[in-house]
C-alpha cells in the first residue's frame, strides 16, 4: 500500500484506507476502485493524500483493521458527545466515552504506532479526527513515558476531550480565513476555560483528564495560555497532550494556513525542546513517532525516490526505502532498497 498525494492518484486505482466522515461512517471504503468523480470529489472535500494499493508494496501494511473499527465506533461517540455535551449527565458522558477507553486498551496492549496515525482528513472531520489523532498519539507517548496504565487510559481521555470548549466557540470563528482580531484571538484562547466548566462539576471526569482540558495550550516557559502556567506547574499528561496537538496540527492544512513538511512539523516539536515543550517527553516523543509515515513517497539527496516499507526505531528521519523507478526514465524496474541507517551520506529531501 502507498500514500499518495490525490493529484497523483490515478483512474482505476484501489482506495487502500477507508475515509470516515465526521460522524465515523464510512464516506468511502477500502477496496473501491476510483474514478474521476470520486477522486474530484475528495478534492472538494480538502482530502490531500489517500493510500491506494499496490502489489509492489503489498507487504506495507498501515492498518490494523481491528483499531480500525475501534477508530470508527470512537469518532461516532466523540462527534455525539461534542454535539451533545451541554445535555450529557455523568452517566451518558461515561457511556459515550466507553468506546475510547476500549481503543486505549487496545493501543496498550497490542498497538503498533506505525499503523495507528494518520487517518484521512476532509475539511468536514478535522475537528473529530484531529481529536482522535491527539489520543493515539498521546496514549502511544504515555506508554514510552512510563506512565502506568490507569494513568494513560486518563491521557487518552483528556487527550480526546482537550479541544471540546471549541464547541461553545462559534464555527464562523473557528473556520475564519485570514488573521483574526485581538478580540477574536482572546476569544479563541478562552476555550480550554470554557472546557473546564463543561466538566468540572462531572464526577465521572477524573481532575487529571481536567487538567489536560484546562493547560493543553500551556508552555513550559510561561509563554502559553489561559494561565502562563510553568515548569511543573502543568501536569505531565498537559504537557503531553500539548505536543501532540501541536504536531497533529501542523500537519494538517488549515482554512488560514498550510500544513508544515513532515520534516518541519517534526523539526518545529525539537526546536521546542525546554522552550515551549518539556525536555524529556521531546526526547520520548523522537523515539516514538516517526516523520515518514509507511507508504509514503520520498525524494532522496541522490535523485532517487522510493517509498517508505519500514521504520529504524530511534532514528525518525532514516527509514528503509523501496525504490520503483528507475530515476531518470521513471520506467518501473525490479525493486530494490536502501536503508538510510546504513548510508549515512543520503538523505530524504522531500515528500513527493
Amino acid at each position: 500500500m502507498r500514500l499518495e498525494f490525490i493529484n497523483r492518484v490515478r483512474e482505476n486505482e484501489v482506495l487502500g484506507k477507508s475515509i470516515l466522515t465526521n460522524e465515523g461512517h464510512v464516506l468511502l471504503r477500502a477496496g473501491v476502485k476510483l474514478n474521476n468523480v470520486y477522486i474530484n470529489k475528495l478534492k472538494d472535500l480538502g482530502v490531500l493524500y489517500i493510500y491506494v494499493e499496490d502489489d509492489r508494496l503489498d507487504d506495507v501494511q498501515v492498518e490494523d483493521e481491528r483499531l480500525a473499527e475501534l477508530k470508527q465506533t470512537t469518532i461516532k461517540s466523540i462527534s455525539h458527545v461534542m454535539r451533545n455535551v451541554h445535555n450529557c449527565n455523568g452517566k451518558k458522558l461515561s457511556e459515550s466515552l466507553g468506546s475510547v477507553k476500549e481503543m486505549i486498551d487496545y493501543i496498550i496492549d497490542v498497538g503498533d504506532v506505525n499503523k495507528s496515525l494518520y487517518d484521512i482528513k476532509t475539511y468536514d472531520n478535522y475537528t473529530f479526527i484531529h481529536s482522535l489523532d491527539t489520543c493515539i498519539m498521546a496514549t502511544f507517548l504515555g506508554i514510552n513515558s512510563r506512565i502506568d496504565e490507569w494513568g494513560v487510559k486518563d491521557l487518552g481521555i483528556g487527550a480526546i476531550l482537550h479541544d471540546i470548549g471549541k464547541t461553545d466557540i462559534p464555527i464562523t470563528l473557528l473556520n475564519k480565513e485570514g488573521k483574526l482580531t485581538d478580540e477574536e484571538f482572546n476569544e479563541l484562547r478562552k476555550h480550554p476555560v470554557y472546557g473546564v466548566n463543561m466538566l468540572k462539576n462531572n464526577l465521572t471526569i477524573p481532575s487529571s483528564v481536567i487538567k489536560v482540558v484546562e493547560q493543553h495550550h500551556e508552555r513550559v516557559d510561561g509563554r502559553g495560555y489561559p494561565y502562563g502556567l510553568t515548569g511543573n506547574q502543568i501536569s505531565k499528561h498537559a504537557k503531553i497532550v500539548c505536543i501532540c496537538d501541536v504536531y497533529d496540527a501542523v500537519s494538517n492544512d488549515r482554512c488560514y494556513r498550510k500544513k508544515f513538511s513532515p520534516n518541519d512539523a517534526y523539526e518545529l516539536i525539537l526546536a521546542g525542546s525546554g522552550t515551549s515543550f518539556d525536555e524529556q517527553i521531546v526526547k520520548n516523543f523522537k523515539n516514538t513517532f516517526s516523520i515518514y509515515p509507511l507508504g509514503c513517497c520520498v525524494r532522496l539527496s541522490n535523485g532517487e525516490e522510493g517509498y517508505v516499507i519500514n521504520q529504524n526505531v530511534g532514528f525518525p528521519d532514516r527509514p528503509v526505502i523501496r525504490v520503483l523507478y528507475d530515476k531518470d526514465t521513471k520506467n518501473p524496474i525490479s525493486f530494490y532498497e536502501i536503508d538510510l541507517l546504513k548510508i549515512p551520506n543520503v538523505v530524504i529531501v522531500s515528500v513527493v
